[in-house]
């Protein structure tokens, strides 16, 4: 394979077979394929194939003067982020896809089949398949014509260089929050999530807003540490309109979800629950909120990318014969989350309802009124601070938002994005799913056993093989490490070492700007166990672009490890 030029060869029968990823590529249907299709081919074309044999002919010259015995173009499937597509349609049950292979079938056949084979037979997948899982997808995908301009992205990228953080540019804006106007107006640099435009980052006066992608610090590193210091110090707006939100209800609610759940959500109204969902196995299937908003009624909140496939866990485990009701309000509501220490402070001057400590403690949730609308007000957060998230219906989300903005004037309010949030969820140590936590992972190595209920008499998913394992010692366990270096990247998947020997690797990783320092996260793995003073007696380095870098482990949160602030 030569990337730079974008062509691979390979022998074949004494001869070179050799082809490659143009960045033009063409489609030939987003519809239907023919059903007598089989074994087809199209007209050669040797103007669109021109490029390749151009670049090939650079990397071996004798194919200028050998000749040309065949030509062979026909179609290959591609998918809209270049990764196959495996497991159970969540609009038909019993219904199984292997598909868009991206022209690595034949190298994934063994692997896909057998995983495949397995998700069949036991109802769940054997491994954590998310990058492949078909219920990533949502809605947004049966818009034919942007699943055409995407895929032609994908294809195009096959061989660029792939720098982090880099963001798709086909078919955007496709889905906007009510605030993209006004976000945009403050040089907003957005970025793209199961379609929804997300601000990234806030480009300071003077800085152009786009992304510069480098395999260094990016140009947008300085500002989002602007942000970053503004949530710990001041307050900040997070536009989360995106986040998947649903409503559970019925006579059986409670009795559905306390199956579904690990941890207990059998709160009084009014109280929240931070929960994981596991398989059979004890892995992590989804990691979100539960807010009991009454009796028969629960309001789940997960991640943007997670919609398709949190909502397809959530109805499909749903007991047999149970009255509850599972309903996707996504669009119904839009989402602020009013963050930092002078929060209250704003909350107080916009809404008549007491917003202290006492009267609305953190893990609570009430509906308070805010520039004449109900919100749904829920004291939580992801980045380690004082803060609400407020659930507003979304046609008054500007109106709400421009609410909050007036009266956090005076405490030096703005507007933060996502770039931020993952920074300071760094350092907080709140781990992310699908990187830190995925259905690998049980909850007693992420260090969420808190937020299980194995002490309550209630059955519930994979309990019993926790219980199998519960007092058992831990082959591996999730841990935090900082590296003084200023001037490395941490991105995730760097390599951890422990007396210069290889135990895991990051699962994420990046910058955190109260510390001061790197910051990443991963699991530490021993054949034996991973005790206390395993992970304690051992001198860690990571290894970051082949280079040791010494690191410091971190067993406790690194910033605020107590949560006094988050409960101020």
């Amino acid at each position: 394979r030569d990337p730079d030029r974008r062509t691979y060869f390979k022998e074949e029968v004494g001869g070179l077979v050799m082809g490659g990823y143009e960045p033009n590529p063409q489609a030939w249907t987003t519809g239907d394929v023919p059903n007598d299709w089989e074994f087809r081919l199209f007209d050669d074309d040797y103007d669109h194939f021109e490029q390749h044999m151009m670049q090939a002919i650079a990397r071996v010259p004798a194919l200028e003067t050998v000749g040309v015995k065949q030509m062979i173009n026909g179609p290959e499937s591609f998918t809209p982020d270049g990764n196959f597509i495996l497991g159970t349609a969540p609009e038909c049950a019993n219904m199984f896809v292997g598909a868009g292979f991206n022209a690595f079938g034949i190298a994934s056949g063994g692997g896909a089949g057998w995983v495949l084979a397995q998700w069949v037979v036991d109802g769940e997948a054997p491994l954590d398949l998310w990058v492949v899982d078909i219920r990533r997808f949502s809605n947004l995908h049966r818009d034919r014509q942007w699943v055409c301009d995407r895929t032609l992205e994908a294809y195009g990228k096959h061989y660029t260089i792939g720098f982090p953080h880099e963001e798709y540019a086909s078919g955007r804006p496709r889905i906007v929050s009510p605030l993209y106007d006004r976000l945009k107006q403050q040089n907003a640099v957005f970025g793209s999530k199961l379609g929804w435009e997300r601000p990234n980052w806030f480009a300071p006066q003077g800085i152009e807003p786009r992304d510069i992608y480098s395999m260094g610090r990016q140009n947008w590193f300085a500002a989002v540490g602007d942000e970053h210091r503004h949530v710990r110090e001041r307050v900040g707006v997070f536009d989360q309109s995106s986040f998947a939100k649903y409503e559970l209800s019925g006579p059986d609610a409670l009795k559905a979800l306390d199956w579904i759940c690990a941890n207990d959500v059998s709160r009084p109204v009014g109280r929240l629950t931070y929960t994981q969902l596991l398989n059979t196995r004890g892995g992590i299937e989804a990691d979100l909120t539960v807010a009991r908003l009454a009796e028969e009624t629960f309001y789940i909140v997960t991640g943007t990318g997670f919609r398709t496939h949190d909502s397809s866990w959530i109805g499909d485990h749903i007991g047999e014969g149970l009255k509850a009701t599972l309903v996707d309000v996504t669009e119904d509501f839009g989402t602020l989350s009013l963050m930092g220490p002078r929060a209250r402070d704003v909350l107080a001057a916009v809404t008549d309802t007491d917003v202290s400590n006492a009267a609305f403690p953190f893990g609570h949730v009430r509906e308070i009124a805010i520039a004449g609308h109900t919100i749904r007000a829920l004291r939580v957060t992801y980045v380690g601070e004082l803060g609400w998230e407020l659930h507003v219906p979304i046609a008054a989300t500007g109106e709400v938002f421009d609410a909050l903005m007036a009266a956090g004037k005076k405490h030096d309010i703005r507007p933060v994005g996502y770039r931020a949030l993952e920074s300071l969820r760094l350092e907080k140590g709140y781990r992310a799913w699908g990187s830190d936590i995925t259905p690998n992972d049980t909850p007693q190595e992420a260090g969420l056993g808190w937020a299980v209920k194995l002490r309550k008499n209630t059955d519930f998913i994979g309990r019993r093989a926790l219980e199998k394992t519960s007092g058992s010692a831990l082959k591996k366990r999730f841990a935090g490490f900082t590296v003084d270096d200023p001037d490395i990247v941490l991105l995730g998947r760097e390599t951890i070492l422990r007396n210069g020997e290889p135990v895991g690797y990051l699962t994420s990783g990046g910058y955190g700007y109260t510390l001061g320092m790197n910051i990443g996260y991963g699991y530490v793995r021993n054949a034996d166990e991973v005790s206390d003073d395993f992970l304690a007696s051992g001198d860690y380095e990571l290894v970051v672009a082949m280079e040791r870098t010494p690191a410091k482990i971190h067993l406790e949160p690194m910033y605020d490890p107590a949560a006094e602030r988050v409960k101020a």
